[in-house]
């Protein structure tokens, strides 16, 4: 597995838009690694959604997560989440 930077790499000041860009490259690597290996689309899916919000929940409590969650039906219906989009 190659990741894109080293951890001796990643500066501990780097501004928050580049440490989400190595953060989500990491997981495109670790994601396409486990799919090589057989792991199911959607185990992945359901799996890196819990690490997620257990993440977030441990840095930021139950409520303030369930608030932010709140937006994401919409959010989703909006197609913000969808990688390619029909168009008539």
């Amino acid at each position: 597995m190659s990741y894109p930077l080293t951890f001796s790499a990643l500066p501990a000041a780097l501004p928050d838009h580049e440490q989400k860009q190595a953060a989500l490259s990491y997981l495109n690597e670790a994601w396409a690694e486990a799919r090589h290996d057989g792991v199911d689309g959607d185990c992945l899916a359901q799996a890196s959604l819990f690490a997620a919000l257990a993440e977030l929940v441990t840095t930021y409590g139950e409520d303030a997560v369930a608030t932010f969650v709140e937006g994401f039906p919409e959010r989703i219906r909006n197609g913000e989440f969808s990688l390619s989009r029909a168009t008539q």
